[in-house]
């Protein structure tokens, strides 16, 4: 049966938009392959992790029919990478082998048992659905996902924490020293909901989500997530755990506030962090009337001073922070301006935009 015959774009496509969680590496063989699995013309690609699971349909020629095979997704994306885009492929099965022919290159498969494929079961009981433009998703995550933890011992901070209420969707991720919060409008109401996605499922839905104004269709279960876009549904396990409360540890009353250009600030943190090390990051930030000075030194006895001319009226103040999380938040940004408010040298600092309660960037400082 030939189960696929298509022009090499497409196939690939389709394929890379179901690869990415697929493991190097797993202690069962058969989750390195790719579940194909075909009904009358309707093709079903399906991989998974058995935490997450991402599955898409399309027509991609071929003969009419049914039938399931699994196969490693790597290879038949290697192969298919090294072929032209307008090049027409066909995938065939034979006995218990797929041969996936191009042009006069052929390459004999080995195909493991479709009933073997360990599917995710899915909740029986999730939430109502509710919608978002994907554009507008993949803008939350990227303001905050550079904020979560990595193989924190909290297994709760390893992901970004989902609050769906009222008309608002936010967005939270905290690694203990920075805590990023980003929220958008929703065009339904929609009942109380919080879920903590893992880091996995975010970094992977980074990748899936198109800027463009399609709708993404999410439903919450207790223990999972399931997000519908384009031709993908995608299953997610939730973490469980209580994520710290974030209200608490945003900055209400800071007295003193400098809006000041993120460009400006970003290059002058740039070049002061090239003389930090690895193993210490921190720089010095003097704030005075008029001025901003960033400063850095190392083990060397190397150091870097830059100066920013600002409009501010307010204390002295002397604080370190560890640079990279500064970066980090200011390259996420897009807007022209940021500001930052300030108690003193020992309290932290609440980054935000002007005129905009959307984004709110918390950052502990630093003993330098």
């Amino acid at each position: 049966m030939i189960v696929l015959k298509a022009t090499q774009d497409k196939v690939l496509a389709v394929l890379q938009s179901v690869a990415g969680i697929v493991e190097r590496r797993h202690t069962l063989p058969i989750l390195a392959n790719v579940l194909i699995r075909k009904t009358g013309n309707a093709l079903q690609f399906t991989t998974s992790d058995l935490e997450v699971q991402i599955r898409t349909t399309a027509e991609l020629g071929g003969d009419t029919g049914d039938f399931t095979t699994t196969v490693n997704a790597r290879k038949v994306i290697e192969v298919l990478r090294t072929m032209p885009g307008d090049q027409t492929v066909s995938l065939e099965s034979s006995q218990d082998k797929l041969l996936l022919k191009g042009g006069k290159s052929r390459f004999t498969l080995q195909t493991l048992p479709a009933a073997d494929f360990p599917l995710v079961q899915e909740a029986a009981n999730f939430g109502p659905a509710f919608s978002v433009p994907q554009k507008t998703l993949k803008h939350l995550l990227g303001q905050v996902a550079f904020a979560m933890a990595v193989q924190d011992i909290r297994y709760y901070l390893n992901g970004i924490l989902f609050v769906a209420e009222g008309k608002t969707l936010s967005l939270v991720a905290t690694d203990g020293h920075r805590l990023a919060f980003a929220s958008a409008e929703l065009d339904v109401e929609v009942p109380k909901q919080e879920v903590i996605l893992p880091r996995k499922t975010v970094l992977e839905l980074q990748r899936l989500l198109s800027d463009a104004d399609g709708a993404l269709e999410m439903r919450f279960a207790n223990n999972q997530a399931k997000f519908c876009f384009g031709a993908l549904e995608f299953v997610s396990k939730l973490v469980e755990g209580k994520f710290p409360d974030y209200n608490r540890v945003i900055p209400r009353n800071h007295h003193n506030s400098v809006t000041l250009g993120r460009t400006a600030l970003l290059a002058s943190l740039q070049r002061t962090a090239i003389m930090t090390t690895d193993k210490f990051k921190g720089v010095r930030l003097n704030l005075e009337p008029g001025l901003l000075r960033v400063a850095s030194s190392n083990a060397e006895q190397e150091e870097a001073v830059d100066e920013l001319d600002i409009d501010y009226g307010g204390d002295a103040i002397e604080i370190g922070f560890n640079v990279s999380y500064l970066i980090d938040a200011l390259a996420s940004m897009e807007q022209d301006m940021v500001q930052i408010a300030l108690a003193d040298g020992n309290s932290s600092a609440l980054v935000t935009l002007p005129d905009s309660q959307n984004f709110k960037y918390v950052v502990m400082p630093m003993r330098i």
